[in-house]
């Protein structure tokens, strides 16, 4: 009877989730659910960390991380069916503490609560197809370039987390102690990894990170926290967001910066990992709407829950690269971020530097998505070079976009070819330069 139940379940999975049309398989999704999640697991330290200094109660917040990026994940997986998880993402956390909390003066809930009305402007324009308009008006350069982008912005993250690159006051960013054991553990885990893709072993980004976690205990000075612990009280943030004072004139930028960089932050990140999964059909996602529903629904839930803006995951890139195609990959995710709320000190056994060669890898077979660029057509070439460029030394997805779109609409207004451009690049090009000469670059 259990053999029927099991066949049943995988039968009824395969046909759902489309494993025959994606070429893959249970198994494999599984795998790489976990791959996704080992490499984002970070998240759920980091931005308590963060809007801890923002003054928000850091377990409450690490309960709400642990919860919306279940919620938005799950909803990816089960509605949208496609390999992309999400989580609160990085730089609109620190933009929230450090800019508009610490730096504005505003309260942290009343930063919830522009969080709030941004991810409501985000499902408005989810709902009426404004953003999906905008997503298949991106030009074919720039969506080459993102993808890209992407990859490079990958490899300055991955390269920071192990340590071999590191801040010089002098040039910004220099070559760091080689001799440091992060620095080992993270080349042995890259050949590690890159070797055991080469030879067609499944699972082989998964092993590589956690052979380096293995040998964190022995070399790395890592300890073994424990495995079960109770979930703390999230009552210290949930329902607190103060929408009043959100909607006071002086916040009202700040409710454009969150959707602007919410919009091209999880868009960008959509359209790279998808295109990096081959689930790009004539350049365009299908299913779309449903994939930005998800985040939008997230945004909303995490203000009220307790925490940033949530955005879609470039990391979801490392479980595409282990064969992740349908939505499966991210219900794994959803699935192993509830059980983070009772296993907490295991999740935080995996170190930086052994994710970090699984996303260097990652990033390097990006780039070659450059190859498609026209490289005789600088109108073309420049905006993308720029967009990708933009996205690893801002640190952000979202200025790599939009000095991509700036440059795009320019160069083809200057160069006499005005008509090949979209209408929608135009409105989008302007918004920004709005954004940059009027809001400033926060």
């Amino acid at each position: 009877m259990a053999d029927a139940r099991g066949y049943s379940f995988t039968e009824s999975a395969r046909r759902y989730f489309g494993f025959d049309e994606a070429g893959t398989n249970l198994r494999t999704e599984v795998l790489a659910g976990v791959t996704t999640f080992l490499t984002m697991a970070y998240i759920i330290f980091v931005n308590p960390s963060i809007l801890g200094d923002a003054g928000m109660p850091k377990d409450s917040v690490f309960v709400a991380t642990c919860l919306v990026a279940a919620l938005a994940s799950l909803i990816m997986g089960l509605y949208a069916n496609y390999p992309i998880a999400c989580a609160p993402g990085m730089g609109l956390n620190a933009y929230f503490a450090y800019t508009v909390v610490k730096g504005m003066g505003f309260t942290w809930q009343a930063a919830l609560g522009a969080v709030f009305i941004s991810g409501c402007l985000f499902l408005l324009v989810t709902l009426f197809r404004v953003r999906e308009m905008i997503v298949n008006g991106i030009p074919h350069s720039i969506r080459v370039a993102i993808t890209g982008g992407i990859g490079l912005f990958l490899a300055i993250i991955s390269l920071k987390s192990a340590d071999i690159v590191v801040a010089s006051p002098a040039t910004f960013v220099t070559l760091g102690d080689l001799h440091k054991p992060p620095v080992v553990l993270a080349t042995i885990g890259f050949f590690l990894i890159v070797a055991l893709d080469v030879l067609r072993v499944r699972g082989a980004i998964l092993i590589g990170i956690l052979a380096v976690t293995v040998l964190s205990f022995f070399f790395g000075g890592n300890a073994f926290h424990g495995v079960i612990s109770a979930p703390p009280s999230i009552d210290a943030t949930l329902f607190h967001l103060d929408i009043r004072a959100a909607l006071s004139t002086g916040i009202i930028n700040v409710v454009l910066v969150f959707f602007l960089v919410e919009l091209f932050d999880a868009t960008g990140t959509l359209m790279g990992v998808a295109n990096r999964a081959g689930l790009l059909v004539e350049g365009k996602m299908h299913r779309l709407n449903k994939a930005l529903l998800a985040d939008s629904t997230a945004i909303v839930a995490g203000s009220v829950l307790g925490t940033s803006s949530t955005t879609a995951y470039i990391e979801s890139a490392s479980g595409v690269q282990s064969g992740g195609r349908t939505g499966v990959t991210a219900i794994t995710v959803a699935v192993l971020f509830l059980a983070c709320l009772l296993i907490a000190p295991l999740a935080g056994v995996v170190p930086p530097y052994a994710t970090a060669p699984a996303l260097l890898y990652v990033s390097c077979l990006m780039l070659r998505e450059f190859a498609q660029l026209p490289w005789d057509d600088a109108t073309e070439v420049v905006p993308a070079a720029l967009t990708a460029l933009l996205m690893p030394f801002t640190y952000s997805i979202a200025n790599g976009v939009a000095f991509g779109f700036i440059t795009y609409a320019g160069l083809k207004l200057f160069t006499g070819r005005a008509r090949e451009v979209k209408p929608v690049v135009w409105i989008i090009a302007a918004i920004f330069l709005f954004r940059y000469f009027y809001l400033g670059s926060e």
